[in-house]
């Protein structure tokens, strides 16, 4: 099966929720089209922060395979806010 067969689901903590609330950040489509599937450590750049695939969760919807990741903050040193 490849990426593009999948629903690819992002899901954050609720902070990072928060911070992409009030931050008004849109989360991009990154994996339409691709073939390959993210895998957990993969890192993913949202806003100008770094988030890590921390695990995979394969569900069905009843329509099409469903891929859930779970994703954890990555603060690179580039990350910090000061002020």
């Amino acid at each position: 099966m490849v990426a593009r067969d999948l629903r690819i689901v992002l899901t954050f903590s609720p902070e990072d929720q928060s911070w992409l609330r009030q931050s008004s950040v849109v989360v991009p489509d990154f994996f339409s089209g691709h073939d390959i599937a993210p895998a957990a450590g993969d890192a993913l750049r949202i806003g100008g922060r770094q988030f890590v695939v921390q695990a995979r969760v394969w569900e069905h919807d009843g329509l099409k395979p469903v891929l859930r990741l779970l994703m954890g903050s990555g603060h690179a040193a580039s990350d910090t806010v000061f002020g």
